[in-house]
């Protein structure tokens, strides 16, 4: 079978190359640290990111950047913002023609590239973007999940499609990449401020209004950056939004109910090894906002909450005390 490696051994990572392994494929887990490549190779578990989950036999975790040359399919789920240190000092160990997938969700604060386009620059080969509504916890547990693949061709996603795809794990095609990547991104930063409602006790008008609202400034933005409005009604839009918005087990919501309960931003990223994305995305969120010129009031909220220690009662009240518009208005 076909050689792929993963890289990054968190809980994503370490889900899609179980998954894989368990497909048949001959999969190796790339990661920096030596404990833990040593726990899943001699333990098959990874308590740090995936605790009380055994991980398949056959899965190998690798230190070795040499071993990734003999892979035709590498799977990027580093978090965004480490993305171009690690390729950088891997690039030499990739196929040229090796075909790359990205499935981490975020904007890369110094440049406001997304994920693929860090990876695309660095190696100069086109990449394929794995997103959707997807907690590695339900599907490393096999529980049904459904998501897009995008692929700017048709060919590639399509045996992208087939090598993921299980019967518990749905893969959808779609070749809208930025769209793609935009929703997976922006969605953490919303689901910030969903986490900070929580919180606050403020209920569920409040939160089923910040993911229709979130959902907007979401739609505004990617079509600015040239995305398909039908994009953000699908998984890697909606569903993914939704998802991180309901759930405790969105890193980024917990960040925000925390803060919502009066907690510090330093104390909460203090208590926890996994990363949450949308507090380096709303940095992003922030400057693309004035690049494009575009409104996007929670986003911006979040930003001043995480960033200007502005607090959590005060953004609502300017959130709620905006001057009224027409609710499509910037479309």
């Amino acid at each position: 079978m076909a050689y792929i490696a993963v890289i990054g051994a968190g809980s994503w990572g370490t889900t899609l190359a179980s998954l894989l392994t368990e497909k048949g494929y001959d999969v190796a887990l790339w990661t920096h640290e030596q404990e833990l490549a040593v726990e899943i190779n001699r333990e098959k578990t990874n308590r740090s990111y995936l605790p009380g989950i055994k991980l398949p036999e056959t899965l190998r975790a690798t230190l070795n950047c040499e071993e990734l040359a003999k892979a035709r399919y590498i799977v990027n789920s580093v978090p965004t913002q480490f993305i171009r240190d690690i390729f950088t000092r891997l690039k030499p160990c990739i196929d040229e023609q090796a075909v790359i997938v990205s499935a981490s969700k975020g904007i890369e604060v110094k440049t406001l590239l997304t994920p693929s386009m860090i990876l695309q620059e660095i190696t100069g080969q086109p990449v394929c973007v794995l997103s959707g509504p997807s907690f590695a916890r339900e599907v490393a547990e096999k529980k049904p999940t459904a998501v897009t693949l995008a692929s700017a061709d048709k060919k590639t996603g399509l045996l992208m499609q087939e090598i993921l795809n299980t019967d518990y794990f749905r893969v959808y095609t779609h070749d809208d990449i930025i769209g793609v990547e935009i929703g997976g991104a922006m969605k953490n930063v919303i689901a910030i401020a969903a986490g900070i409602c929580e919180g606050m006790g403020l209920g569920h008008d409040s939160r089923a209004a910040l993911i229709t609202r979130g959902l907007s400034e979401i739609a505004r933005l990617g079509m600015k950056m040239n995305a398909k409005d039908i994009t953000f009604t699908g998984l890697s839009g909606l569903g993914d939004l939704v998802l991180t918005c309901t759930d405790e087990q969105s890193r980024n919501f917990t960040v925000g109910s925390k803060l919502g309960k009066g907690m510090r931003l330093a104390d909460i990223i203090s208590q926890t090894r996994s990363v949450a994305e949308g507090i380096a995305t709303s940095l992003s969120a922030h400057e693309l906002s004035l690049k494009h010129n575009i409104d996007m009031p929670i986003a911006e909220q979040v930003y001043q909450t995480l960033h200007k220690d502005k607090s959590p009662i005060e953004a609502l009240r300017d959130l709620m005390n905006r001057s009224l518009k027409s609710e499509f208005y910037g479309y």
